[in-house]
This record gives structure tokens, sequence and C-alpha cells, in this order.
């Protein structure tokens, strides 16, 4: 899988390798189905401080086309982690619904024979 980091703030480019070494852990069971991971972290208010820091998770999937997910909180990782496990559930769940449709048709071509 290869993972992009973006960020123009410097406490947020600090954390690239924090950033892809979560990416990776929390992917690792769809890792397959994900060839491309972007992060991209920027800090809304910029100095003002609060609920501020903005982190987007995009995943080039095959064959669901992209997913992106974004999520803001007060600092770097948990904006990061929360958008990671957002992405982790809609993948799973995207993977679940294309498993379970796979069954319901080799049951119905099971019956009409």
């Amino acid at each position: 899988m290869q993972v992009l980091f973006k960020s123009r703030h410097p406490l947020a480019t600090e954390l690239r390798e924090l950033a892809e070494r979560r990416v990776r852990f929390v992917l690792r069971r769809v890792g397959w189905l994900v060839p491309r991971a972007e992060v991209q972290m920027s800090d809304v208010n910029g100095p003002r401080g609060g609920i501020d820091k903005r982190c987007q998770v995009e995943l080039r999937t095959d064959g669901a086309g992209p997913v992106v997910v974004a999520c803001m909180a007060s600092d770097w990782r948990t904006a990061l982690d929360k958008a990671l496990a957002r992405a982790a559930r809609f993948l799973m769940r995207l993977w679940r619904r294309s498993s379970d449709s796979r069954r319901l048709r080799q049951r119905l071509i099971g019956l009409e024979r």
C-alpha cells in the first residue's frame, strides 16, 4: 500500500511517520482493497486554537472508487485516529456487503438447478 502524507503545518509534518504507521496498522485487514492512501492534515483556525485540527483520509479502492473521510479534533493524533477508524468501518461494511451479495447470488443459482 502506498501512503502519501500532505500538510503545510510544521507541527503536522512531524507526524508523517506516525501517520504512515497508523494507516498501515488500521487498514491491515482490508489493505488488499486499498492500493493507495492519502492523508492530509490542516489547521483550520490557525493559531487561534480550539477544535480546529482537520485530518482527511482519501483511500483509492479497487472496484469501489475513492473513499474520503474527514474528522476534526483539538489535536492531530485524535483527528488522525478518528478519520482512520471511520474509514476502516466504511471499508469493512463495503466488503461485507459485496461478499453477502455474492453468497446470495450463489444460493439463488443453486436453487435454480
